[in-house]
C-alpha cells in the first residue's frame, strides 16, 4: 500500500517542522516553546490547521485577498499560527497577534531552509 520508508520521511519531516519551531521560538521574543516535546505537540497542530483549516480561511477571505494583491495572505497565516498556539496549550505561548504575524512569515522561512538542508533523497 505504502512505498518503502513512507513512515520514516513523515517522521522525518514532522522532526525537521518541529525543529523549526525551536528556532523560531528562538529568533523571536514573543514566542516561547517548552522544549522538545512542545516543539513537537506545536508542530503538529500548526501542521494540522494549515492542512485543513487555512485553505477555508483562504478561500472565505479571497476577495480581500484579491483586492490587498495577496498581502491579506500574511493575516491568514497568523491567524492559523494563533490558533494552534491556543489549541497547543502550553506547548506553544504567542503574546499577541503581531508576533503570531511575525512568527508565521519567520517560520515559514525557517520551514523553507531547513526543509532544503534536511531534503529527503527519492530512491
Amino acid at each position: 500500500m505504502y512505498e518503502r520508508g513512507y513512515m520514516g520521511r513523515i517522521l522525518a519531516s514532522w522532526l525537521v517542522a518541529a525543529l523549526s519551531v525551536m528556532i523560531t521560538a528562538w529568533l523571536l521574543p514573543g514566542i516561547t516553546v517548552t522544549g522538545l516535546g512542545g516543539a513537537l505537540i506545536a508542530a503538529a497542530v500548526i501542521g494540522f490547521f494549515n492542512s485543513l483549516v487555512r485553505p477555508f480561511l483562504t478561500l472565505i477571505t479571497l476577495p480581500i485577498t484579491i483586492l490587498s494583491l495577496g498581502l491579506f495572505l500574511f493575516v491568514v497565516n497568523a491567524i492559523c499560527f494563533s490558533m494552534a498556539a491556543y489549541f497547543a496549550g502550553s506547548a506553544i505561548q504567542v503574546d499577541n497577534f503581531f508576533w503570531s504575524l511575525l512568527g508565521a512569515v519567520v517560520l515559514a522561512v525557517v520551514s523553507t531552509i531547513m526543509g532544503n538542508l534536511f531534503r529527503t533523497r527519492e530512491s
